[in-house]
């Protein structure tokens, strides 16, 4: 016959070790949800940066400083030229600095020849430039028009002051502009 005595070891036993198993899964699950939790701030504060540095592209892009003057592009910097500090949740601290860099680069920029001008459009009439050709030295006139049809490549660098994440951010914008910016501004042209 078996005692009551030896079996309320195999109990107590038993019940240490469910409750060991319940301690494991009990901090495992816990781990897990903080994990999860840290990839989903990682994922918001990578979207905020994106966000900020499209924001300051569009703002760039919007005026025409950025050939003109393409190392002093934004109109209040921080903390330096063509660099913005930007609050993403409105308690009046910088959340993400985002900077344009390297400054805007000229693509290309082919010359707007004047018989490719549409004199009825206000834009192309403020292009045009002389008249054709039909006697004299050959090549005097080259029928080129005062602008040009520029393509710019801006970049902009989103950083996290929190967790230092970085994002880039490269935007092409095709702009017309006067020659005499393509001249100081696209020397590869």
């Amino acid at each position: 016959m078996i005692t009551l005595h030896r079996q309320r070891g195999i109990t107590l036993v038993t019940a240490l070790i469910l409750l060991v198993l319940l301690t494991l899964v009990a901090l495992t699950s816990f781990n897990l949800g903080k994990s999860n939790l840290q990839v989903v701030t990682n994922m918001q504060r990578r979207d905020e940066a994106t966000a900020a540095a499209r924001e300051v592209i569009e703002e760039t892009i919007s005026n025409t400083r950025f050939f003109v003057t393409p190392d002093d592009i934004l109109a209040n910097p921080c903390e330096g030229p063509n660099q913005r500090c930007i609050d993403t949740n409105g308690d009046g601290k910088t959340d993400v600095k985002v900077a344009i860099t390297p400054r805007p680069k000229c693509v290309m920029a082919p010359v707007i020849m004047n018989s490719a001008l549409d004199l009825a459009k206000r834009e192309d009439a403020e292009c045009s430039m002389g008249s054709g050709q039909s006697f004299g030295v050959a090549g005097a006139v080259d029928g080129s028009s005062a602008c040009a049809d520029t393509v710019w490549e801006v970049t902009a660098v989103g950083t996290d002051t929190d967790s230092g994440a970085q994002v880039k951010v490269t935007q092409g914008v095709a702009v017309r502009v006067a020659r005499d910016d393509v001249a100081n501004n696209c020397p590869s042209s």
